[in-house]
């Protein structure tokens, strides 16, 4: 499953749901949740289902509204029955919460769609980061910097540059770390500077580097930016083959010469994954 980069449509702009499917975007999420307005939600849902009728071989996940409203269910019994890939969670609270919509989901006739969980947008959530080891149907973890400031009382989640504070750079670290327990995709979160294309590019870059395999975009015009970072360059492909034909020469080796630089299983690791992502 390819998810470098997930874009975001609100789920009342049926409009806009085509054009996104020429963005490039490896899937769409079609937000039924922050995107759209409580009298909206019935025409959403409608649109959303619709959509995803007519394009069933299109990779389109659904943001539906969390576990504890009454709009989830709403949501659900609208767009399940249509088969989209994926369901986003929002406000999710560890593997428990995960494991219910994945219940829900089964009890609606639904026994394919995975699940991206969104998982420090409380307080409590970030408490339950290592918990979503063989969560059912869990795909991925991503995280979101907008929810929690609010839900703690905080001013904002950045600095005056832009950069995150302190417990925002915890939330999104613990996020990185929770996916990589529990084995699933971590993807970054949002950049709201649409406009920004430099910076969206280094802060792209910097996600990649420190283990996200994909980032979440707000804008059409993002998607190729974010494309571009998260896919590997030739040269780390030549480089990644070369390394694991290097163990397959030797495979009782624990380590080996490379173009002059010693290498060891940490860098095979990370070779083979380099590959996966082709």
């Amino acid at each position: 499953m390819r998810m470098r980069s997930l874009l975001f449509v609100p789920g009342d702009r049926p409009d806009r749901m085509a054009k996104a499917l020429r963005s490039g975007a490896d899937g769409l999420i079609l937000d039924l949740e922050d995107a759209v307005a409580p009298a909206a939600k019935p025409a959403a849902r409608k649109a959303v289902a619709e959509f995803l009728k007519a394009h069933p071989n299109d990779a389109i996940w659904v943001r539906v509204n969390p576990l504890d409203s009454p709009e989830c269910e709403k949501d659900l019994a609208a767009v399940v029955p249509n088969h989209p890939d994926g369901i986003v969670l929002p406000k999710a609270e560890g593997g428990a919460s995960v494991n219910e919509l994945a219940r829900r989901l089964t009890e609606h006739g639904n026994a394919t769609a995975k699940i991206l969980a969104i998982a420090t947008e409380t307080p409590a959530a970030i408490f339950q980061l290592g918990s979503y080891g063989g969560a059912k149907r869990l795909a991925g973890l991503t995280w979101g910097a907008e929810d929690l400031p609010a839900a703690i009382g905080a001013s904002t989640s950045r600095e005056a540059d832009g950069r995150y504070t302190a417990p925002y750079e915890l939330a999104r670290s613990l996020c990185l770390f929770g996916a990589a327990a529990a084995g699933v995709l971590p993807i970054e979160t949002v950049f709201p500077a649409f406009k920004d294309k430099e910076g969206l590019a280094a802060y792209a870059v910097r996600a990649r580097r420190d283990g996200f395999v994909g980032m979440m975009a707000i804008h059409p015009d993002q998607v190729h930016v974010i494309n571009q970072a998260f896919t590997p360059t030739q040269q780390e492909i030549e480089h990644a083959r070369a390394v694991v034909a290097a163990f397959a020469a030797k495979p009782d080796a624990g380590a080996l010469s490379l173009d002059g630089k010693m290498i060891d299983r940490p860098h095979l690791v990370q070779a083979q994954r380099i590959l996966s992502q082709l």
